[in-house]
């Protein structure tokens, strides 16, 4: 099943406008932009925004749905001249980020970590109004973006991811806190496995640089297995079983929300183009025991 068909399944139960395929509409809308409204096509093909309470059902029904389901797709999320921007940034910064902040294969980065400390483009990005206040919608007012990494799939680096959830974060320092566990450094910087309850209130942002079909990794996800919580592994077989799995295909400049806990993998891609999608991680609440997020201070 595809997000198409999943958010027609939507439409048809009253939880989405059924002209619509994806939470928020075709626009060029940007989700929840914390402006008042969203754009929207009108009848007559001349766009018009949103009035105060269709933005408030629109905030809502994004809301409700990632608390059931576990994702969202905004299209547009990105402007055009904001993909091109990112992917020039991104370019750069191959070349001079620290090395043990990249992974390479055969000379070319597929890989790289600690963006919010090292991308002044990515950084402001994450903090800004039109991706901060779709993260806010769902998480709370007082969410901030913690971690950011880039991912670059092509046919020279390529790889299948296994159906996972979420598990680890990133942390400033180590200080031994009740069930935090599973301590590792990565690209010189701390990661731990802290309760459920941290990830439980934090979101993920994908934004997708490149398109981004079945053909060549999209993410795969499957409805309402975050609610679970974490899952030992032999259940994610059962969950795989029973489905459904749903591919979130998306264009350029498209956002995909999910929770950190929400089964997800992905195939090898099959097209000889990039894969491009910045990961950015955001949670609404401090650490606790003296604990601190990385992206704290960019927040």
């Amino acid at each position: 099943m595809n997000a198409s068909t999943f958010l027609s399944t939507w439409a048809a139960e009253g939880r989405v406008a059924a002209q619509d395929d994806s939470w928020c509409a075709q626009r060029g809308g940007r989700g929840i932009d914390g402006a008042g409204g969203v754009s929207m096509p009108a009848r007559g093909g001349r766009d018009r925004m949103m009035a105060a309470g269709d933005y408030n059902h629109r905030r809502s029904v994004l809301t409700a749905g990632i608390e059931r389901d576990g994702f969202a797709i905004v299209p547009e999320l990105l402007t055009t001249a904001e993909v091109d921007a990112l992917k020039r940034a991104i370019a750069d910064l191959a070349g001079t980020a620290p090395a043990d902040s990249v992974r390479r294969r055969r000379g070319a980065a597929y890989a790289m970590r600690n963006l919010l400390e090292l991308s002044p483009e990515v950084r402001a990005l994450a903090r800004g109004k039109s991706i901060l206040s779709n993260a806010r919608s769902v998480i709370g007012p007082t969410a901030f973006p913690v971690r950011a990494t880039l991912f670059d799939e092509t046919l020279d680096n390529n790889w299948p991811v296994a159906w996972h959830q979420d598990v680890t974060i990133a942390v400033r320092e180590r200080r031994e806190a009740p069930e935090f566990e599973r301590w590792s450094v990565k690209a010189g910087v701390i990661h731990v496995q802290p309760p459920d309850a941290i990830l439980e209130g934090m979101l993920a942002v994908r934004l997708h640089l490149d398109p981004c079909g079945a053909d060549n990794g999209a993410l795969r996800v499957i409805p309402g297995s975050h609610c679970s919580g974490r899952l030992e592994d032999d259940a994610h077989d059962e969950w795989v079983a029973r489905g459904p799995i749903v591919c979130c295909s998306a264009p350029a400049g498209a956002g995909l929300l999910l929770r950190p806990l929400l089964l997800h993998a992905s195939s090898p891609t099959q097209r000889p183009a990039h894969r491009r999608v910045i990961h950015i991680e955001y949670a609404a609440t401090p650490l606790p025991g003296g604990l601190r997020w990385t992206g704290q201070p960019f927040a």
